[in-house]
C-alpha cells in the first residue's frame, strides 16, 4: 500500500530545480524577471506586463486564509488630530481641523512567521494604519524600517520566497538565520541597506508603544490648487523607541510569546494609551532630483539632516478590539486607499502593492465585498453600483449601472466643488521597457551610513547578529559571498563577521574606503522619548526578612510615576517581612525571568536572614538584568547581593545616606524607607531604558 502511494505521488512530482529557461504558466520563455514593463526608467508600471501580474497574482494567493506575510497581528483602535492645517501642501481633510479627531484602527504585526510563531523574532514589523476620514479610508500601510529589501515589486515572491521557511522541510519558523534567505541578499545587494537594520536591534523591538514606524516610499501630497510636493511619513512614538537585546528576545519567546501583543492589550486595558506622533519629509517637486539617490528608490531614506522631519499631529490608541478575528484578523489594508489630497509616485515597489494589496484581499477574505465587514467599513457614505459577489450583505434595489434615467441618475458623478479624488497630472513619456534607472544601483552607501550612525553598543548587537544568523546558513559558499559584499559597507564590519563565521576575512584591495557620513537620528540613542516611566516593568526580588517598609516607600514612589511594580519571591503566596508581618508575593521568580522586565529594585533585610544569593534563580535574574544594561536600585544589605557578581570598578554606596548612581545603578546602603533622592535617582536611570557601559560581572 505504501509504495502505490510512492507511485501515485511520483506522477506529480516536479524537478527541483526545474532545468531549462524561466516560463510563464502558461510555457511563454521569460527573459527578465527583475524589472517590471514601465514607462521609462522611472515611469509607472504597465497593467500589460503579464509576466508581473501573474507572477504577483500567484504570489497573492498562495496561501489560505492567513496572511502571506504579516500573518501573526495585534491591533487598536484610536483617534488621530492634527496639530494645525496642513492646507498649505494637502487637501486631505482630516490634515486641516485641529478639533476634529479622525478614527484610526492599527494593526501591528510580524512580517516572516505564521500566525502561531513568537512576537519577539527578528523581523520586521509592520505598522499599519486605516484613517476613517470624512472623505473615505486612507490606509498608511508601513514598516518600522523606513526602507524595504527591494527596489520593484516583481522581486516580492523572490524574496519573500526567500525569507520564508526552507520549502523541503518548512524550517526554521519566523526566522530569516537560514540558507535561502542569505543565498539571496549575497546575490542581491539592493537588499543591503534594509538587511543592517535587520541585524540591529531595531528587529527586536520592546514594545509595539516603543516603535518607530513609517511610510517607507515617497508620496504625494496634492493641495487645493493641483500643486505637488513629495511627503515620506514618519510616526515617532512618545514613550521613545526601545528594543529588547537578542537573548533576551529569545528567552521572551519561552516565557511569553505574546510578550509583544499582551504588552499591547494590557497597557490599553489599565488606561495607558499609546501615543505617536506623525512626521512628515516634505520636499518640493523642483527638487526630485537634488540628492545622491532617487526618491523612487525604496531602498533608500531621506537623512533627517539633509530634510527635517515636520511633526503634523498625534494619534493615540485608546480602545481594543472586542473579537480577534473579526477585526484585527479580518482588517484589509491596501496602499491604493488614498483621500483627495494624497497621491502615489512612479515608485515601482510602491506600483507593485497598489495591484497585489487588493488581489491579496480578494483571495483572503473571499471575495470583493471584505470592505463591508465592520472593522473595514468607512464612515463617509458609500454609493458604488457594484452588486453581488461573495458575503455581500446589502440588499440593493434599483439600478446597478451608469449613465441611468431609472434610478434617477444616481448615484451621479462628483461635481466640480473640488471634493472629488483627481488624480495628479504627471507627463509621462518613454518607451516600454525593463530596465531599472541607474539612479537606484547605489545598493552600499546608505548600509554604511546606516552603520556610521550606530553608537558602539550598536555596532556589537549588529555584528553579533550577522554571526548568529550567518552562522546558522549550512551553505559556506553563501557566508563568505555575504561577507564580500558586507565588505562593500564596511571593512571593519566584514571583518568582524568574518572572524565569527569561519570564512576568510576580506582583503585590504576588496574593502570599501571607509565613509565618514553619519546620520544621529538612526540610532537609538537619539530615540529615548520624553524621559517618562509610565508603564515601565519593574521587578522587585523579596524573601523572608526583607525591609518592609523600604520595598513600599520605593513601590509607592515608582507607582506615582506610572510604573508597574511586582514582587518577585521565591515562592508564591506571601512572604514574613522583617517586623513579623505577611507580605504578599505577586509571581513566584521561577515562573518569570528579566527578560520580562525594565528595571530591579533589591531592598535590604536584617543581619542574619537568609540572602537572596543564595537563591540561584535570583542571582541569575540579577546578573541578566545587569549585563542587559537595565537599571537596578539597590537600598541597604542588597548590595551584597550585587557585590556577590563582583561587578569590578562599579562604584557602589558603601556608607549610610549616601546615594552613589553609576552606569544605571543606583546604591544607597542606608536602612529604613528610601531616601527621595534615591527615588529620584532611580526614576532617572529608568526614563534612561538601557546602560550599556558597565563592567563585566562575575558569570
Amino acid at each position: 500500500m505504501e509504495n502505490r502511494k510512492q507511485e501515485q505521488r511520483e506522477a506529480f512530482r516536479a524537478d527541483d530545480p526545474a532545468v531549462g529557461p524561466l516560463t510563464t504558466d502558461q510555457g511563454v520563455e521569460v527573459d527578465h524577471t527583475d524589472d517590471s514593463l514601465t514607462v521609462g526608467e522611472r515611469g509607472p508600471t504597465l497593467m500589460e506586463d503579464f509576466h508581473f501580474r501573474e507572477k504577483l497574482t500567484h504570489f497573492d494567493h498562495e496561501r489560505i486564509p492567513e496572511r502571506v506575510v504579516h500573518a501573526r497581528g495585534a491591533g487598536a483602535y484610536g483617534y488621530f488630530e492634527p496639530y494645525e492645517s496642513c492646507a498649505e501642501f494637502t487637501r486631505a481633510a482630516f490634515l486641516q481641523d485641529p478639533s476634529v479627531k479622525t478614527p484610526v484602527f492599527v494593526r501591528f504585526s510580524t512580517v516572516q512567521g505564521p500566525r502561531g510563531s513568537a512576537d519577539t523574532v527578528r523581523d520586521v514589523r509592520g505598522f499599519a494604519t486605516k484613517f476613517f476620514t470624512s472623505e473615505g479610508n486612507y490606509d498608511l500601510v508601513g514598516n518600522n524600517f523606513p526602507v524595504f529589501f527591494i527596489q520593484d515589486g516583481i522581486k516580492f515572491p523572490d524574496f519573500v520566497h526567500a525569507l520564508k521557511p526552507e520549502p523541503h522541510n518548512d524550517i526554521p519558523t519566523g526566522a530569516s538565520a537560514h540558507d535561502t534567505l542569505w543565498d539571496f541578499v549575497s546575490l542581491q545587494p539592493e537588499t543591503l541597506h534594509a538587511i543592517m537594520w535587520l541585524m540591529s536591534d531595531r528587529a527586536i523591538p520592546r514594545s509595539y508603544r516603543m516603535m518607530q514606524g513609517f511610510g517607507v516610499h515617497t508620496f504625494r501630497f496634492v493641495n487645493a490648487e493641483g500643486r505637488g510636493t513629495f511627503v515620506k511619513f514618519h510616526w515617532k512614538p512618545r514613550l521613545g523607541a526601545h528594543s529588547l537585546v537578542w537573548d533576551e528576545a529569545q528567552e521572551c519567546q519561552g516565557r511569553n510569546p505574546d510578550f509583544n501583543r499582551g504588552d499591547l492589550w494590557d497597557a490599553i486595558e489599565a488606561g495607558e494609551y499609546p501615543e505617536y506622533e506623525l512626521g512628515v519629509q516634505l520636499v518640493p517637486e523642483e527638487e526630485e532630483f537634488a540628492f545622491d539617490f532617487d526618491l523612487l528608490d525604496a531602498t533608500k531614506i531621506i537623512p533627517e539632516e539633509q530634510v527635517p522631519v515636520r511633526p503634523i499631529g498625534r494619534m493615540v490608541l485608546d480602545r481594543n478590539p472586542e473579537n480577534f478575528f473579526a477585526e484585527t484578523e479580518q482588517v484589509a489594508f491596501h496602499t491604493a486607499n488614498v483621500v483627495p489630497g494624497i497621491d502615489f509616485t512612479n515608485d515601482p515597489l510602491l506600483q507593485a502593492r497598489n495591484f497585489s494589496y487588493l488581489d491579496t484581499q480578494l483571495i483572503r477574505l473571499g471575495g470583493p465585498n471584505f470592505a463591508q465587514l465592520p472593522v473595514n467599513r468607512p464612515v463617509a457614505p458609500v454609493r458604488t453600483n457594484q452588486r453581488d459577489g461573495y458575503h455581500q450583505s446589502a440588499l440593493h434595489r434599483g439600478t446597478n449601472y451608469f449613465p441611468n434615467s431609472l434610478g434617477g441618475g444616481c448615484p451621479a458623478h462628483a461635481g466640480a466643488d473640488g471634493h472629488a479624488f483627481t488624480h495628479y497630472a504627471e507627463r509621462v513619456d518613454g518607451a516600454k521597457i525593463r530596465r531599472r534607472s541607474p539612479s537606484f544601483q547605489d545598493h552600499y552607501s546608505q548600509a554604511a551610513l546606516f552603520w556610521n550612525s550606530m553608537a558602539d553598543w550598536e555596532k556589537q548587537h549588529i555584528v553579533e547578529a550577522f554571526r548568529f544568523e550567518l552562522g546558522k546558513v549550512d551553505a559556506l559558499a553563501v557566508r563568505a559571498r555575504t561577507v564580500e559584499q558586507l565588505a562593500k559597507v564596511n571593512g571593519e564590519l566584514a571583518t568582524e563577521v568574518a572572524r565569527g563565521i569561519g570564512v576568510p576575512e576580506p582583503s585590504e584591495a576588496d574593502k570599501a574606503e571607509a565613509s565618514k557620513l553619519s546620520s544621529p537620528a538612526l540610532s537609538l540613542e537619539s530615540l529615548r522619548g520624553e524621559g517618562t516611566i509610565r508603564t515601565r516593568q519593574i521587578a522587585v526580588l523579596v524573601t523572608d526578612g526583607i525591609d518592609a517598609e523600604q520595598v513600599t516607600s520605593v513601590r509607592e514612589a515608582l507607582a506615582a510615576e506610572g510604573a508597574i511594580v511586582e514582587a518577585l519571591a521565591p515562592t508564591d503566596g506571601s512572604i514574613t517581612s522583617a517586623d513579623g508581618e505577611l507580605y504578599t508575593v505577586d509571581r513566584a521568580l521561577p515562573t518569570v525571568a528579566s527578560v520580562l522586565y525594565d528595571a530591579v529594585l533589591l531592598p535590604g533585610g536584617p543581619v542574619g536572614t537568609p540572602s537572596t544569593a543564595a537563591d540561584p534563580d535570583a542571582m541569575r535574574f540579577v546578573r541578566d538584568a545587569y549585563r542587559h544594561g537595565k537599571p537596578l536600585g539597590v537600598l541597604g544589605s542588597g548590595v551584597g547581593i550585587l557585590s556577590a557578581l563582583e561587578p569590578e570598578g562599579l562604584r557602589l554606596s558603601s556608607e549610610f545616606h549616601h546615594v552613589v548612581s553609576d552606569q544605571g545603578v543606583v546604591t544607597d546602603t542606608s536602612p529604613g524607607a528610601a531616601s527621595e533622592e534615591f527615588t529620584r535617582a532611580f526614576v532617572e536611570a529608568i526614563a534612561a531604558h538601557r546602560h550599556w557601559v558597565r563592567p563585566p560581572v562575575r558569570c
